[in-house]
């Protein structure tokens, strides 16, 4: 295990201002652990431009698609209890699935399908189920942007959108390729039909409450106040629209206020991408995954979890969707990317770091080498826009003796 050369350390507080002068960030935090100790923390910037509110250590910020751990460990939990088992189909659970039909290779529209397996639990965790998202290409994402099938905070609910999802067609066949998707967010609702209990209810009593993470809900908390953030994007259009992608003028338009927020009243629970929360309770999480599980699930489990479940690395499987990370040299494991070569990620890290980002920058990750967890927040879709985290792990490593 490397220990850390402080002034080195440093320089990513300058890396954040850098950030925030260039107008590309509106505010930021980095917190560093190693061994369970902090080692880091900064903050910069503002969570809320127009009022100019600083951006604080107990900002409370959307981690999107960082929730997708969190509904992974979820399941697992229910696994380790002999509840399920990761190949049962998702048909199983939700009776929409039953009748699964898949686009044929050549499909030129959303007629032109076969029959094909349901996908299973495993494939709807790893993002190989033929699920898609509304922002990738091609004719499903299409049909998702208009029946607007993101899981998105709002009146909707799990159920309702679940069973509107089923009623498209799968992209391809279950497990011939990967393809980031809502996949974890079918697999929330399967956690409800199991367990009998509302996936907020669920988390809080199993995961979030346990972890002692308080702030972190699919509503913004009570008491919270002005330290919910704003949300911002440098595009034109929508911050989700990926397939129209053109710089406006304003690099931090603000698309979600604080006030007036969905996160306020949403009624979506969605597994895939719903929770708010500070960067300390999110800490919480991720350290909970490096030590083993804190109770909540036996190591063993962990390690299952986040070890690579493809056949190669991601790149290997011919996808070409957005997705939060690398391709190349990362493998997948059950709610999170896994490190099979840093060369081949060009990014520098360690074999076996296990990490997953949201649309709105934030990133997380965790190093068994060197025994850190490191958590970025921010508030800034889409991810895709700047290199922040490659350049992250690169300081992280870079101060490394």
């Amino acid at each position: 295990m490397g220990r850390f050369d402080k002034s080195r350390l440093a320089r990513i507080s300058g890396w954040m201002q850098g950030y925030i002068d260039r107008q590309q960030f509106p505010g930021c935090s980095v917190l560093v652990a190693q061994d369970g100790q902090e080692v880091f923390f900064d903050q910069a910037g503002l969570r809320d431009v127009a009022s100019g509110l600083p951006w604080e250590r107990n900002t409370v910020a959307r981690i999107y698609s960082m929730t997708k751990p969190v509904t992974s460990l979820a399941m697992m939990m229910l696994v380790e209890r002999g509840l399920v088992h990761l190949d049962a189909p998702v048909s199983d659970f939700i009776p929409a699935f039953a009748e699964a039909r898949c686009l044929r290779p050549d499909a030129t529209d959303l007629s032109q399908t076969e029959p094909c397996a349901a996908p299973s639990l495993h494939q709807l965790l790893t993002h190989t189920s033929g699920l898609s998202y509304s922002f990738n290409p091609g004719l499903i994402s299409k049909a998702m942007r208009a029946g607007k099938l993101d899981f998105s905070p709002g009146a909707r609910t799990l159920a309702q959108t679940v069973d509107e999802v089923a009623t498209l067609p799968l992209a391809f066949r279950p497990g011939s390729r990967w393809e980031y998707s809502v996949g974890i967010d079918i697999v929330g609702r399967v956690i409800e039909v199991i367990s009998g209990q509302p996936l907020d209810v669920f988390f809080e009593t199993e995961i979030l409450g346990p972890l002692g993470m308080n702030e972190t809900r699919f509503q913004v908390p009570a008491g919270v106040g002005d330290r919910f953030a704003s949300l911002y994007t440098p595009l034109a259009g929508e911050a989700f629209d990926l397939n129209a992608k053109s710089e406006g003028g304003d690099s931090l338009r603000q698309t979600d206020h604080v006030d007036g927020s969905p996160y306020h009243t949403t009624q979506m629970l969605s597994g895939g991408g719903g929770l708010v929360g500070t960067i300390d309770d999110y800490l919480l999480f991720a350290e909970m995954l490096r030590v083993g599980g804190k109770g909540l699930v036996s190591p063993q489990i962990l390690a299952f979890m986040m070890r690579n479940h493809l056949t190669d690395d991601i790149a290997s499987m011919g996808p070409a969707s957005f997705a939060e990370q690398p391709m190349d040299g990362m493998g997948f494991g059950i709610g999170g990317a896994v490190v099979l070569d840093p060369a081949r990620a060009r990014v520098p890290g360690s074999i076996g770091d296990f990490s997953w980002g949201g649309m709105a920058s934030t990133f997380f990750w965790i190093d068994p080498v060197h025994d850190l967890s490191v958590v970025f927040f921010t508030q800034l879709a889409p991810s895709s826009s700047y290199p922040a985290r490659s350049q992250l792990k690169a300081l992280i490593h870079g101060a490394l003796t």
